[in-house]
């Protein structure tokens, strides 16, 4: 070999080290890992499983969901964080990830710093719903029954700290009332006492209030989120029907450890918003009670920001401790 092309090949060479990691390995070259911090089966990991599916079908390498259920979506954020930064470790974290901050400082890992966004998944609509026994019909009724028998109207939710205790902490500060909060081990069994009428109402996900709703089993008095949902489109908003500036929701977005090459995260988020948006990823998790909002990583980030902040405020104003 001459010394001419001995020296382009060193050119050539330290020039791959300056082309993207993707480009340079092909990536995804090799399974790609989706720690969920919650049990199978819930909303979020129906989200993640459609995540982990879609995205293995565009690369041709599988999507490998990882549950790591425990301590309230701790245990899958400490062990996600570990991971290393190489594109192929994921995290779906939750609405619980941004209040977990507040509810319990100290944690070992941090949501914003030890991670990287990537996408926003979908949102849960939070349904205010009501127990038929109870008087009020609407929004505005209930703040009127509210506001007459403080302490004596209860709501049920998922658990203390949950995004559905919080939605019922937020009403009960920018409405004025002072609902009882009488927290249970998940949706369930929460929405078996409202059945049952041990509680008169409860701020539930989606997936827990349509089948009730639907049944006629409970009354919907309002979606808790700003603008009504395509679930329920004929449902008013809880800010249009008597408590203006009120929203809640809960929802799930991708992330990865710190460090991830950002030209991986900026083609993982790419190429979710593109298999987020196809009409069967859509009415799957439309039928899960979800809908599909892919974002940049940009607006992840704004959103996960003002999350933190939002409901910082709510657990410090209500005092509310982790079980």
């Amino acid at each position: 070999m001459s010394h001419i092309n001995r020296r382009q090949l060193v050119l050539a060479t330290a020039a791959l080290g300056t082309l993207p990691a993707f480009a340079q390995s092909g990536y995804p070259n090799r399974p790609v890992k989706f720690t969920v911090p919650f049990p199978a089966g819930g909303p979020v990991d129906v989200t993640a499983r459609a995540m982990a599916q879609k995205l293995g079908e565009l690369w041709g390498q599988p999507g490998v969901v990882d549950n790591r259920a425990g301590a309230g979506g701790i245990v899958g954020a400490e062990i996600a964080a570990k991971q290393p930064a190489d594109g192929y470790n994921l995290f779906v974290c939750a609405i619980h990830h941004s209040v977990l901050p507040a509810l319990k400082p100290g944690l070992s890992y941090d949501i914003e710093k030890d991670f990287v966004p990537v996408s926003f998944g979908a949102m849960f609509p939070i349904i205010l719903v009501a127990h038929p026994s109870l008087p009020a019909k609407n929004v505005a009724e209930l703040v009127a029954l509210a506001k007459k028998e403080p302490g004596k109207i209860a709501f049920s939710s998922s658990g203390n700290g949950g995004g559905t205790h919080l939605a019922g902490e937020l009403f009960n500060m920018q409405a004025g009332v002072q609902l009882q909060h009488i927290p249970y081990k998940g949706s369930a069994p929460a929405m078996t006492d409202l059945l049952g009428g041990q509680v008169q109402l409860m701020f539930a996900d989606a997936p827990t209030a349509l089948p009730q709703i639907r049944a006629g089993k409970v009354r919907a008095l309002g979606v808790a989120s700003a603008q009504r949902s395509a679930l329920l489109p004929e449902l008013p908003t809880i800010a249009e029907a008597g408590v203006p500036g009120y929203e809640a929701y809960s929802w799930a977005a991708l992330v990865a450890p710190k460090g991830t090459p950002p030209d991986i995260v900026a083609k993982i988020s790419a190429d979710l918003q593109k298999v987020m948006t196809q009409p069967d990823v859509k009415q799957r998790l439309f039928d899960a009670g979800a809908e599909a909002m892919p974002t940049t990583p940009e607006k992840l980030a704004q959103m996960l920001r003002s999350e933190i902040q939002k409901w910082g405020k709510v657990v410090k104003t209500a005092n509310i401790k982790m079980d």
